[in-house]
């Protein structure tokens, strides 16, 4: 008889007191922290490694350009705008990011900045396409990996729903 009514109780909606705990403010500090640092993790390896190939392509430049024709001018062009949208999908992550950790430190209650974590999880969507949309090294899809993994450890502590 106790299991049909906490059955009846799941069913409906009503509060069981089987629900998960909600995590301490410190932890969600944490988990906060680890998206931050990730964040600037990978723009900084980004931008390192953006900051190379400019330096590869002046040596190139530099040399003869015997054999470049259109096709290789039109691959760059196409290759500076992905690059150009993974900088803004990646600049809108860190903003959404900072602004979650402001409200964070704002607030007594950490579920109050739910609407910030849902922020943070749609922007972090769009870095994830224009990472899965091309071959961007095996570098970027591991620092990626561990980015969307602390994103997704944050958003099931918001119980918001996680990237794919």
């Amino acid at each position: 008889m106790k299991k049909l009514i906490l059955l009846a109780a799941v069913l409906i909606g009503l509060p069981t007191g089987l629900a998960a705990q909600p995590l301490p403010n410190a932890r969600v500090g944490e988990l906060i922290k680890a998206v931050e640092d990730g964040v600037d993790d990978f723009r900084d390896y980004l931008e390192k490694r953006g900051d190379n190939a400019r330096d590869r392509s002046k040596d190139s430049d530099n040399q003869s350009r015997k054999g470049r024709g259109g096709n290789a001018d039109a691959n760059k062009d196409r290759a500076e705008s992905s690059k150009d949208a993974l900088d803004d999908a990646l600049g809108d992550l860190n903003k959404s990011t900072n602004r979650l950790r402001r409200k964070f430190d704002a607030t007594e209650t950490w579920m109050e900045t739910k609407r910030e974590v849902e922020e943070v999880v749609e922007d972090a969507r769009k870095v994830n396409q224009q990472v899965t949309r091309g071959n961007r090294g095996s570098e970027v899809a591991r620092l990626w990996g561990v980015l969307r993994t602390r994103i997704n450890e944050l958003a099931r502590a918001y119980n918001v729903t996680p990237l794919g």
